[in-house]
């Protein structure tokens, strides 16, 4: 399917969009009905925009074709959003940011990131702060895929997570904070991470949906304060087995035990069976692995693997 007379059309479009705004700032436009010409602008270029999305060929793999359509709907939504914004209209001008930083989000990541911290100011200046948590997942997910930046990721998961804790959104917290530990962890900010597990760990166990993941934190927890430190770890495997019986009878805690044994006996074979027999039933992650990893490597002589 040839969208290439949708394209020229959104051109024409944006072409008509330009044209008003110029002339509501002239002084006969300005005299003449001059927020009239901007309204109708905004209009124009929300639609130009919409016409650049249903340009876009999926059929045909041509990355720069497809990035240079997503610029272009992005900067026409741009437009739209500082028109509305001019006009006073704040909740459309979020709304067409959000929509600009969509359309840039795989074309240009700076750009989708720059549009949409623009929403955000919006929306916490309307006291919107939900809807000001959700873009900041967004932006952290970006910085996650597309700019490959894990501490910029953390600082916008956090923000979303404090976010939602002021809205009492306590589950929607928890999955950000999640994200921050995961992180933590993974750039060896292991007392932070531990402070995150340790927390989100305590506010579900107590809840009957939730409290099965909370075995599932507090191992995580564990995890972090073996590679510090193997006495650490037993005083909080300890702890955490008073604070929820329940993680007593678990697999994660038996793995636990095993994998503390072998490493003060220093006995890579033994830490290896170990995680083998857990990852027969359960299959360890990338990060569980990871961890495991650095855990292992803390024993003399290791190869520095778990086969």
């Amino acid at each position: 399917m040839d969208n290439s007379g949708k394209e020229k059309e959104a051109m024409q479009l944006m072409a008509e969009a330009d044209k008003k705004v110029k002339a509501s700032g002239s002084f006969l436009g300005g005299m003449f009905g001059g927020n009239h010409k901007v309204e109708d602008a905004c209009e124009i270029y929300a639609r130009a925009a919409n016409m650049f999305k249903m340009a876009k060929n999926w059929s045909v793999v041509n990355v720069p074709t497809i990035n240079a359509v997503r610029s272009a709907a992005g900067n026409a939504f741009c437009q739209a959003a500082r028109l509305h914004m001019q006009l006073q209209n704040k909740l459309d001008s979020a709304t067409s940011f959000v929509d600009a930083g969509n359309a840039y989000k795989k074309a240009d990541p700076p750009e989708a990131i720059n549009c949409l911290n623009q929403a955000i100011d919006i929306y916490t200046d309307m006291g919107r702060f939900t809807i000001a948590a959700k873009h900041h997942i967004t932006i952290a997910e970006i910085y996650e895929s597309e700019l490959v930046d894990i501490e910029k990721a953390i600082a916008h998961y956090e923000q979303a997570a404090d976010y939602y804790k002021g809205e009492e959104s306590n589950s929607s917290a928890n999955k950000c904070l999640l994200k921050v530990g995961h992180y933590s962890a993974q750039l060896e900010q292991y007392q932070k991470a531990i402070e995150i597990y340790e927390q989100v760990a305590m506010s579900t166990m107590d809840n009957p949906l939730l409290k099965y993941n909370a075995k599932e934190y507090f191992f995580k927890a564990s995890l972090c304060h073996f590679i510090v430190d193997e006495l650490n770890a037993k005083l909080a495997i300890e702890k955490y087995e008073e604070m929820f019986p329940a993680f007593s009878d678990s697999r994660e805690l038996k793995l636990l035990k095993k994998l503390l044994e072998a490493h003060e006996e220093q006995n890579s074979e033994a830490f290896t069976e170990a995680v083998k027999e857990f990852d027969s039933v359960s299959r360890l992650d990338q990060w569980l692995t990871t961890m495991l990893l650095r855990i292992k490597k803390t024993i003399q002589g290791d190869a520095g693997d778990l086969k």
